[in-house]
């Protein structure tokens, strides 16, 4: 195992104790089948240009991301982050007491009913969030398991056997995974919709495969708005906050912010100090 992913529990659980920002809110809200769960609300203070659904990671919860979710509120998008209880901080310390970090995320990604559960929570929080914002404009952004369901969102071909919806106008996927336990080859073969990647040059898959494996669906998507950018010294965690590296998550927000801004055209914008980013 890679010894950069021995910090993931300790951070992940750490994170249950950090303190809330004071423009967040806690909401609760309903799935489709009836379930509650609670949610973090970041309002914006002027005009809602759109809303914007943060998907966390495995192991993750819903007080995660402050960083991603307080910048793009600044910006004007009413940001909502779901707690995913089903692939939550519970769940990875139940399924740590039988096995060890790896074992325990493997079979937390690999959770068809999991997925499931995450696609209902996303619905809900865009539902809520919806009649709260003026503008039209919606974003769909995950991170590490959060990615994977943004990616199955946005059309990816998945061995969950999750259907895709659709229903964002863009799609941001932080850690996002090659083909693998997840996805099989040419998944990301009949995505349209516009897409940004995010990852970095240190941000390992599962299993220790190089982050380079991770740019795998930018090359097998069709061209038309997909973006692709690596962020150098980039680790697994830098995308989830925490604080562990503010400058990563600057070059995070920055390039988060271009890509909602980009016109028609989908230029992306000139090159940045620590950051590579292509398109097509």
């Amino acid at each position: 195992m890679k010894p950069s992913l021995m910090p993931l529990t300790v951070l992940m659980l750490l994170s249950l104790t950090l303190p809330e920002a004071k423009a967040a809110n806690r909401i609760r809200l309903e799935r489709a089948d009836g379930q509650l769960l609670n949610a973090m609300v970041y309002p914006v203070s002027a005009h809602c240009q759109g809303v914007a659904v943060i998907s966390h990671g495995a192991g993750g919860s819903e007080q995660g991301y402050t960083y991603l979710a307080q910048g793009l509120a600044e910006q004007g998008w009413l940001a909502v982050v779901p707690d995913h209880h089903d692939s939550g901080t519970e769940v990875l310390r139940k399924r740590l007491r039988a096995g060890n970090l790896q074992s325990a995320l493997s079979s937390m990604v690999t959770d068809s009913a999991a997925y499931r559960a995450r696609q209902m929570e996303i619905n809900a929080a865009r539902l809520w969030a919806q009649p709260h914002c003026s503008g039209k404009a919606t974003v769909l952004i995950g991170h590490s398991m959060g990615a994977a369901i943004t990616m199955m969102e946005a059309g990816a071909d998945n061995l969950m056997q999750i259907h895709a919806q659709k229903s964002f106008d863009r799609y941001i996927a932080l850690s996002p995974q090659g083909p693998g336990i997840i996805f099989p080859e040419q998944a990301w073969a009949d995505i349209r919709q516009p897409v940004l990647l995010l990852t970095g040059t240190r941000d390992f898959e599962l299993g220790g495969l190089s982050w380079e494996s991770r740019t795998t669906p930018y090359s097998l998507m069709p061209p038309g708005c997909k973006w692709l950018g690596v962020i150098d010294g980039a680790t697994h965690q830098h995308f989830a906050g925490h604080g562990a590296s503010r400058s990563s998550e600057k070059l995070i927000m920055q390039t988060v912010r271009a890509f909602l801004q980009s016109d028609a055209t989908c230029s992306p914008p000139p090159a940045s100090p620590g950051l590579r980013l292509q398109s097509k």
